[in-house]
């Protein structure tokens, strides 16, 4: 061998004997200097600071079976929720907390507070529950209109998703006038479409325009993952702003009706029609009133058929249920109602439908 090729491997010997305190001296490099912030990158970061102390993380307490025996787990990462009030109000989805028998609230580094269930809807899978105790600090989130919006428009979305506390996501609004289906034959009308980034835990919480506003309240994704696909869904801020306060006065939000009970609509797809088939006219309500006229049971001969609600086609209950719902309650509504071969215009009131 060489004696020169011995060279590196004495060289690197020789280094790897020698003491620490003999090296030669290193030190941390040092920072590379920045300039402020981009003003788009620093107006989302304003964003998150002043909007996120008003975002709620919320836990619930269910009743499981364990075996033969009930017994109470908390199930962590339950949802997302928001401040509506400075009466320590917070606004969720229906869904977040429809099975718990105890609800906790934790607003920004601190404990979970305890929360009573004050009101809520499964027809528009909103919640209200009330803190039981009112931190002094306590920041209502500032409220948007969802009549504004327009598809393209920059929104943010803040929530625990899978647990992570206050997790900021930012997307476009993807479409407006979307419908969510929530129970048996009812469906919310107008609903948000957006790619912002919506995971489970994230139901509940607030979808911000650019502005720091309420726009919408995020309730639901389409994946077939479980995870997000970049196709969320919003319940429009104009819609939440109607709702909740009847959540708070009266515990539950008026169902806007004209006292009709319709047939099923499987069964009226399976006989081949289209629209609202009246089975039942309530005595005294605004239908009778207006006489409609239900289905005869003795000899199976249809009455009336709603058609048309102000102006537009009806070929669902759901899509008839979602103009009245525009109407809004104590509100007169044209209906259009087909017997027979017959059309005609009627104009009845719209009333709470569990009043």
């Amino acid at each position: 061998m060489n004696p020169r090729s011995l060279v590196p491997l004495l060289t690197a010997g020789l280094l790897a004997l020698t003491p620490a305190w003999a090296r030669e001296p290193a030190a941390p490099r040092a920072v590379s200097p920045r300039g402020p912030l981009l003003a788009q990158e620093q107006q989302v970061v304003n964003l998150f600071e002043s909007t996120a102390p008003s975002v709620a993380y919320i836990t619930t307490e269910v009743v499981q079976m364990n075996g033969f025996f009930l017994r109470p787990e908390v199930s962590q990462g339950a949802g997302s929720g928001f401040v509506w009030d400075a009466s320590g109000h917070v606004v969720t989805n229906n869904h977040v907390v429809e099975d718990a028998r105890r609800v906790f609230v934790q607003l920004d580094a601190g404990n979970p507070i305890e929360a009573t269930l004050v009101g809520r809807s499964p027809e528009y899978d909103l919640a209200v529950v009330k803190l039981s105790r009112v931190p002094k600090d306590l920041r209502p989130i500032p409220l948007g209109s969802s009549r504004e919006l327009r598809p393209g428009q920059t929104v943010y979305a803040i929530g625990n998703p899978f647990g992570l506390q206050r997790t900021l996501t930012q997307g476009l609004i993807s479409a407006l006038d979307r419908e969510l289906p929530t129970t048996d034959y009812r469906e919310v009308a107008g609903v948000i479409q957006t790619d912002a980034a919506i995971n489970p835990g994230n139901s509940g919480g607030p979808l911000l325009d650019s502005a720091g506003r309420l726009i919408g309240v995020n309730t639901a994704i389409r994946s077939a993952s479980g995870s997000s696909a970049g196709i969320g869904f919003a319940i429009p801020a104009d819609l939440v702003n109607r709702v909740v306060p009847a959540l708070i006065s009266r515990g539950r939000a008026p169902l806007p009706s004209i006292g009709i009970a319709p047939v099923r609509p499987d069964l009226v797809a399976r006989a081949g029609l289209s629209g609202v088939v009246i089975a039942d006219v309530v005595r005294g309500s605004p239908a009778h009133e207006a006489g409609l006229k239900g289905l005869d049971r003795r000899t199976g001969e249809v009455g009336d058929i709603i058609v048309a609600v102000n102006g537009k086609r009806i070929t669902s209950l759901s899509g008839f249920v979602a103009e009245l719902d525009k109407s809004g309650v104590d509100n007169i509504a044209e209906i259009s109602v087909l017997r027979g071969e017959q059309e005609r215009k009627l104009k009845v009131k719209v009333v709470d439908g569990v009043r």
